[in-house]
């Protein structure tokens, strides 16, 4: 009888270590796992909130495109990320990343685009609603009517593109 109770204690003991080993190794998992649903639950509400249209792009001239784009969401955008945006512009099927151009630099040389907030009120953001200018030279813009291409892309990897003609005499 005492050899039953002996056994039976032996059986209750490694059970609880058991578990406790189980719980010490499946806990740290467990806890990283909600820390990276919960990162990217908050990266997917942020990119919803984060839109823009692109409203009108037009090339007037042999190499300098204009495009306006309206922030259509609910966050705004930190004027830091519009300059670590990309832009993308040229005619179709020859067309690079564009540079942004210096600040204090009052010429926009090939390769190189520049923006303007057109801002209600002046801040350091994007407003919701709020429209930005982007200035591009490029010496691959097509002036005979074909298509050109334009991309706007914010660093968390939001982007918008478009097609436009240019309208150059």
């Amino acid at each position: 009888m005492s050899s039953d109770t002996f056994t039976t204690a032996l059986f209750l003991i490694t059970a609880v270590i058991a578990a406790g080993v189980l719980i010490s190794a499946i806990f740290p998992v467990v806890y990283q796992m909600s820390g990276t649903f919960s990162s990217a639950s908050h990266e997917s509400d942020q990119r919803l909130r984060t839109d823009f249209k692109i409203v009108l792009a037009v090339a007037n001239q042999s190499q300098y495109a204009r495009v306006w784009i309206k922030n259509t969401g609910s966050e705004q955008v930190p004027v830091a990320d519009i300059e670590r945006s990309d832009v993308i512009c040229g005619s179709t099927g020859d067309f690079g990343r564009m540079t942004l151009v210096p600040s204090g630099s009052s010429t926009l040389p090939n390769g190189y685009w520049t923006y303007t907030l057109s801002e209600s009120k002046v801040n350091s953001y994007w407003d919701p609603g709020e429209t930005l200018e982007i200035d591009v030279n490029t010496n691959t813009l097509n002036t005979d009517g074909s298509p050109n291409y334009f991309q706007f892309t914010l660093p968390d990897g939001i982007w918008r593109s478009n097609q436009f003609t240019s309208n150059a005499p």
